[in-house]
């Protein structure tokens, strides 16, 4: 008796594929990475209180130091021409007159003193003598500093991934949903359908992709997560529409699909059931390609005012700003939204391409 090689079927080729792909496995590791820090964020084991002001006001990284920040500080205010017409030059220039060692008022973002600040300090005390005030001892720096309201750039930073990355991964998945059921709908049955899911397709398509989705969040103006998702859903079925309605009239004619006929087989079945595992690797694929897509429309959506509602951290909230922030030189929120969506989407774009190419049947 003879043993039989059993021939691997086209998952299994892809996984292999892969393995070998060092690059594919590297990007793989570092997708993983960031869905374990969201599930871990989601959860509340991490970055459950980004919101508490651990450090004072701009408080800048662990690397640099206060007394760095600080003297950069005083550089850039002196580097700066006086204006004649400030109203505020004549404290300025008292405040400039205070000898080295006296000690520092209490100062807000501008570098100007704190009239209040003897007596809300009066007052927190007491609020901490009496028991009905929690109040914490503000860090001087933070390991990659904090924004206006002390809050951890690290841990607003996860929260925010939480959220945009969430964003991506629904509305990538109801964007290929519908996109399939559209698509398996007019390539199916062809003729007057697939006319009018075409028909339907031509008008989304004819709108540029930026400005349909701002048209509609405007149209809408509810701001929620769940508005984000429906929108990002709605304006991006149409590429995977495209692909699986092409992929439904290659299939329909071929012989498994005239068997499944002949036996009596219903629309639905032969269409979900014996065609769709057929073609379940194309809205794979299109499902990673639109996560990198939504996730940078979230973060432009967020970043121009349509997005996440306040009281909720993204990546694109947090672009909103870090953009004011860089006139007061204080660069950490920037740099830190900016590198983690950089890595991610670098990293997911990565394994989309490496998973498009394992998956293609002409490469076995």
């Amino acid at each position: 008796m003879t043993n039989q090689a059993i021939s691997p079927g086209l998952w299994a080729l892809a996984w292999r594929r892969l393995r070998a792909d060092k690059v594919a496995m590297t990007a793989l590791s570092l997708v993983t990475t960031f869905l374990l820090i969201i599930a871990a964020s989601g959860a509340g084991l991490i970055a459950s209180d980004w919101e508490q002001e651990a450090g004072v006001s701009y408080a800048p990284p662990g690397f640099i130091g206060a007394d760095a920040a600080s003297k950069t500080q005083h550089i850039v205010e002196e580097a700066l021409p006086e204006n004649p017409l400030d109203p505020l030059a004549d404290v300025l220039r008292e405040l400039r007159k205070l000898p080295a060692n006296a000690a520092p008022a209490p100062t807000n973002d501008y570098g100007i003193a704190d009239p209040l600040a003897k007596e809300m300090t009066e007052i927190y005390a007491e609020l901490a003598k009496t028991g009905k005030a929690n109040v914490a001892e503000r860090m001087s720096t933070l390991p990659f500093g904090a924004d206006k309201w002390g809050h951890d750039i690290v841990k607003k930073t996860i929260k925010g991934a939480e959220t945009s990355i969430v964003v991506g991964l629904v509305a990538a998945f109801l964007a290929t949903l519908l996109g399939t059921l559209f698509g398996a709908v007019a390539g199916y049955f062809g003729g007057l359908v697939d006319d009018f899911f075409n028909w339907f397709y031509s008008i989304f398509t004819s709108i540029p992709y930026l400005l349909l989705i701002l048209s509609v969040a405007a149209v809408l103006q509810q701001k929620g997560i769940t508005t984000i998702i429906l929108i990002l859903a709605f304006t991006g079925w149409t590429g995977p529409f495209r692909l699986i309605r092409a992929e439904y009239m290659k299939h329909k004619a071929r012989e498994y699909v005239m068997a499944a006929d002949a036996i009596g087989a219903s629309h639905y079945r032969k269409m979900f059931i014996h065609i769709f595992p057929n073609i379940s690797h194309v809205a794979l694929v299109q499902v990673s390609i639109l996560v990198v897509a939504f996730i940078k429309s979230e973060v432009i959506l967020s970043f121009l005012g349509f997005g996440v509602p306040v009281g909720v951290v993204s990546w694109g909230s947090m672009l909103n700003e870090a953009q004011n922030e860089l006139i007061l030189g204080k660069w950490w929120q920037l740099v830190a939204a900016t590198g983690a969506m950089a890595v991610l989407v670098t990293a997911f774009s990565l394994f989309t391409d490496a998973l498009r190419d394992a998956l293609d049947p002409k490469l076995k």
